[in-house]
């Protein structure tokens, strides 16, 4: 487009004005360029219809829809006043008000197109003027002429004051002088992305807000989280690498995406991101060297790697979802329909639901949903309106589900749950508060006796991180299969730690025929495996059933668990039964049922997950196991001490399900003050391992590398214990245990400081 041309485009529901500002002769930007403001309301009487205008110069600048609006109003004012023939004929019509019909007109049809408060302050004063003129004028003389000239101006001046832009500002008009931007500043911000983005980032903090936190991630994004006055959300503000690059690197960063955009990978090619991704790293630097040397830059090897890799981003990549999924502190992030229109939301671990600074475009939305049916090798269209499927990247691992048309009548939507690179471990829910000491103890020994549990919890409750916290209890020595139609535990960490992990990958429960094989299939085909422990990701569908199966065939040999939609033991009992069609009798096999929930705060604005209760299931019952006692709580929240508190039943030893671990393990046989031992010997031993992390302020310590070791030479420790002393001795193992524990410590920070000396 030429200098000044224009267009508009669709995105969503809105009707976008962009404006070529290559080659024009003064700046993109309303608020600082009288000559721009001008240029855009001649342009906005043009089309009237536009919601958003986006200037094109290097960068694009992107006026939001309040801040359109506004400039939409002082547009309308000026077509109105210019069509009336009575205030536009003054002169005609009065030739005696001739000069001041002049300096009306001028008011109208110049100043008010460049500086619409200076044509307000100017209309004020003209009245002013006027006024004291006419009081002046004996009551018996006629001054209809100078009457009807009042007249034009109180109608000019009343419609400028309905606007929005003369409301906000009134307050602050005493003083001011014609040519004067500074009111203008602080109402027209826009947002400022480099040519090679699309989505709009409000860079500039907004006013009055104020700063409650602020942090930095590794690839040196800002983060900053402000309360805004009106907003009961909190603003998560992101400054990015690339926005604070310089002029010469983003065209140096246009030039590189425009000769790479003409490399469009194969669909083979999405099959292995990972190495896909690297490809293009590779060929991104060597051709910003290439085009850094034609214009004569001098760029270090660093500021290469980084362009490289920022361009990997926007390219093959997923742009700006990236950036957000680097902050570990995020959970949950989402995109509502029309793409274009709305902000990114999150959920913050600390400060909850918060709306973003950054709107992607309707071409990013796109983008990224054909990217992800070649990921996922699954359709998404009228057909299939719906895709579930897992996004890995460098640093990050996101489930991610789309919806689209005719489900979501606004186009694309996307939700992005963020997963941890490592496994959760119980240690780090005890430090988190999600679960008491004795809690995680009691969990450890049901996992170590072979149970069978379903893990249950409503949306966002955290049921997959818990799962995989307490496979970290099961011994590395014992074979692991994982059954899941979206990947969300993190195997290959499982394997990296050393586990023996096999994953299955099954059909989505919403999907349609596809090459993949059907969860029930999957688990029925888990079970000609060979002897392992089976994890289901998430008991949706036809799968309940093979999972039950499942569950009687290993009740006894390996532990077979997985997670549900529900929020109490009658719940999950009333959606496996009524709602998936598992047998009554069926449903006992289930050993243990953990519920996970979140808990609101008094004032509503914040959630706390907790471990809300352990239960065992009963065998002994017939059609209701809640009016029958089917269901026995084990452990109970108490929402006074925010703490999961056992049960008289477990205090008391009423347990048939750890009667049984029991009965298969000789020294505990009979013997409920041994068993009851041990597991507040785990609990004692996890609750210390926390203490041992807040006191050297190392949270290191509590992930599942340190963790599992702990784990391995607990076991390990009771096994020499056991075979010198003919029992479990409880305190004989904390003691030794203990003491390996102090020495492993001390190695690491002899080591520590070995390392920055």
């Amino acid at each position: 487009m030429e200098a000044l041309a224009y267009e508009v485009i669709k995105e969503g529901q809105e009707d976008v004005l962009r404006i070529q500002y290559e080659g024009a002769s003064f700046p993109p930007s309303v608020e600082s360029s009288a000559l721009c403001m001008m240029d855009t309301l001649d342009k906005l009487i043009q089309v009237p219809s536009a919601q958003r205008i986006v200037f094109l110069q290097k960068r694009t600048f992107q006026y939001d829809s309040n801040q359109t609006t506004m400039l939409r109003e002082i547009a309308n004012v000026y077509s109105h006043l210019t069509k009336q023939k009575k205030l536009m004929m003054l002169s005609i019509v009065a030739p005696e008000l001739e000069g001041k019909a002049n300096a009306l007109q001028q008011v109208i049809m110049y100043l008010l197109k460049n500086d619409p408060i200076g044509a307000y302050v100017e209309l004020k004063r003209l009245m002013r003027e006027q006024k004291v003129l006419l009081s002046k004028i004996p009551i018996e003389q006629e001054a209809r002429a100078e009457k009807l000239y009042l007249s034009m101006l109180h109608y000019a001046l009343d419609l400028l004051e309905r606007t929005q832009l003369i409301e906000k500002l009134k307050d602050q008009l005493p003083g001011y002088h014609l040519g004067d931007r500074s009111l203008y500043r602080q109402i027209f911000r826009p947002s400022i992305t480099p040519d090679f983005l699309y989505t709009r980032l409000q860079a500039e903090v907004p006013m009055d807000s104020e700063e409650i936190d602020s942090y930095t991630l590794e690839n040196g994004t800002s983060i900053m989280i402000l309360k805004v006055p009106g907003d009961i959300k909190y603003l998560y503000h992101v400054t990015p690498p690339e926005f604070t690059l310089t002029e010469d690197l983003y065209d140096l960063l246009d030039l590189a995406k425009n000769v790479l955009a003409e490399h469009q990978p194969k669909a083979e090619e999405f099959l292995d991101t990972s190495r896909m991704r690297q490809t293009f790293f590779n060929i991104g630097k060597d051709l910003l060297m290439e085009l850094a040397e034609h214009k004569q830059l001098e760029l270090s090897y660093q500021e290469i790697e980084k362009l490289a890799a920022i361009l990997v981003r926007y390219t093959v990549g997923f742009g700006l979802i990236e950036i957000l999924l680097q902050d570990d502190r995020i959970q949950d992030i989402t995109l509502n329909g029309p793409i274009g229109e709305t902000p990114f939301f999150l959920v913050h671990a600390q400060y909850d639901e918060c709306v973003t600074n950054l709107i992607p475009a309707k071409e990013e939305g796109e983008s990224w949903a054909t990217k992800f049916r070649l990921i996922s090798g699954r359709p998404l269209d009228e057909a299939n309106p719906v895709l579930d499927t897992e996004l890995i990247l460098p640093g990050a691992r996101a489930r991610v589900a789309v919806i689209t048309t005719p489900l979501n009548p606004l186009g694309l939507a996307y939700a992005f749950r963020r997963h941890r690179d490592t496994p959760w471990t119980l240690a780090l829910f005890l430090h988190n508060k999600m679960i008491s000491p004795l809690g995680a103890g009691l969990l450890s020994f049901l996992v170590d006796g072979s149970r069978t549990f379903l893990i249950a919890g409503t949306r966002s409750s955290g049921k997959t991180s818990f799962l995989a916290g307490c496979m970290t209890e099961i011994m590395r020595k014992f074979r692991i299969i994982t059954v899941e139609d979206t990947l969300e535990i993190p195997v290959q960490a499982f394997r990296t730690l050393g586990y023996n992990i096999q994953p299955m990958k099954v059909r989505a429960a919403l999907g349609m025929a596809s090459a993949e094989m059907g969860a029930d299939e999957g688990i029925r085909t888990s079970l000609r495996l060979g002897d392992s422990s089976l994890i289901i990701g998430e008991v949706r569908s036809l799968e309940a059933k093979s999972l039950y199966e499942a569950m009687r065939i290993g009740a006894l040999a390996n532990v077979v668990a997985g997670t549900i939609h529900g929020d109490s033991p009658y719940g999950v009992f009333d959606r496996v039964v009524n709602d998936l069609g598992v047998p009554k009798t069926s449903f006992k096999a289930t050993d243990i049922i953990v519920i996970v929930n979140p808990i609101r705060s008094a004032d509503g604005l914040h959630k706390l997950r907790r471990v809300i209760s352990i239960t065992e299931v009963r065998k002994e019952w017939e059609n209701d196991p809640l009016r029958e006692r089917g269901f026995v709580e084990l452990m109970r929240y108490n929402t006074k001490t925010d703490q999961l508190e056992p049960t008289d039943d477990l205090i008391n030893g009423d347990s048939e399900i750890l009667k049984s671990i029991a009965g298969n393990v000789k020294e505990w046989a009979g013997s409920w003050d041994a068993v009851w031992d041990n597991i507040l010997l785990r609990a004692k031993i996890k609750e210390t391992l926390v203490e041992k992390a807040h006191v050297l302020d190392n949270l290191a310590l509590l992930e599942a590398s340190f963790v599992i070791l702990a784990n391995d030479m607990f076991h390990r420790i009771s096994d020499e214990v056991r075979e010198e002393l003919g029992f479990m001795d409880t305190k004989r193992i904390f003691f030794m245990w203990s003491d390996w524990l102090n020495r492993e410590l001390k190695k690491k920070l002899t080591y520590g400081t070995r390392s920055r000396s």
